[in-house]
């Protein structure tokens, strides 16, 4: 399989996933579930596919977030709603979201069904052995409405990439605030984005970059080395590897129809502006993006600004 299939994937589905973070629907949906505030509705939405769990469990599974930020939510909000509740929120108000910022764009209902079928497929093909969200979500039920079957595809996609890549931090011995460190040095995301919302304090910041420095991948101005840009290329080619078995299963005209089906979907939520940029995913918009195999006339991407 092209090695670029997993990444262009996850640049396609991951702004229909993030909507349930940004757009104000979702939000309204977690509030009226009784969330008390976003950072309450954003880990118990996420990890209500793991039940009631406490926040040592969705501290270590995020893996990005002080374990402080974690437990100002969590257990707490199991006693405003349960997890099954919080779960019909989160559909509710991603699918909200959906409806309202794909009104306008070139895909209708039809391409927004038939791209939920394949992706909803995809994400049944994914191996959650030691994937822990990834396995949680694909247990779910699959959505009568097709908005909703895509975000959850999309987000069971996403989450599976996601456990891969925590697997291939740990093997490095790359700590969550290092994690961050090296996408900032990296221009993927800006670093006050990351302090602001994972809450770690300055002295883990200076620790962090620190054991960085003495391994040699950042220099004196917390830039990437040349040992920490290809110690980074091999992690993100790792999660990539990893992240392939679904896109492998579908196989590669399936998988480019797929891609064919969510650009326009994806563009229209970028350029609504629903989505941060910078934003904590790293999540830029137009990137470079290859036609798939068997997707010629895929339209193409521009490259980034």
């Amino acid at each position: 399989m092209n090695a670029d299939v997993p990444r262009v994937m996850w640049h396609l589905l991951e702004p229909l996933h993030a909507v349930t973070y940004f757009a104000p629907e979702a939000r309204q949906a977690a509030d009226a579930a009784g969330m008390r505030g976003f950072w309450m509705g954003y880990f118990a939405m996420r990890a209500a596919p793991l039940g009631p769990v406490g926040p040592d469990v969705v501290t270590a599974a995020f893996h990005g977030f002080h374990p402080g930020r974690v437990s100002r939510a969590l257990p707490d909000a199991w006693t405003f709603a349960p997890p099954a509740a919080v779960l019909r929120a989160r559909l509710d108000g991603a699918g909200a979201a959906l409806r309202r910022l794909l009104a306008g764009a070139p895909a209708g209902p039809a391409d927004v069904a038939a791209a939920a079928a394949l992706a909803w497929e995809a994400a049944g093909h994914a191996d959650t052995a030691g994937r822990v969200l990834g396995a949680a979500n694909q247990a779910l039920p699959a959505p009568d409405e097709p908005y909703l079957k895509l975000w959850q595809a999309a987000t069971t996609l996403r989450e599976h990439r996601g456990d891969g890549h925590v697997a291939v931090l740990v093997a490095h011995g790359v700590s969550p605030v290092q994690a961050h460190l090296l996408k900032a040095a990296a221009d993927e995301t800006g670093i006050d984005v990351l302090r602001a919302g994972r809450h770690w304090a300055a002295d883990d910041w200076a620790a962090g970059a620190a054991g960085l420095r003495e391994r040699g991948w950042l220099d004196g101005s917390d830039r990437l080395t040349a040992l920490g840009a290809r110690e980074r290329d091999r992690i993100e080619r790792l999660t990539d590897e990893a992240a392939a078995g679904p896109w492998r299963a579908l196989g590669e005209e399936r998988t480019a129809a797929l891609s064919r089906l969510l650009h326009p979907l994806a563009t229209a939520v970028v350029e609504s502006g629903t989505l941060p940029v910078p934003n904590p995913m790293g999540l830029s918009w137009p990137p470079v993006l290859p036609v798939l195999p068997g997707g010629e006339d895929a339209p193409r991407t521009h490259p980034e600004a």
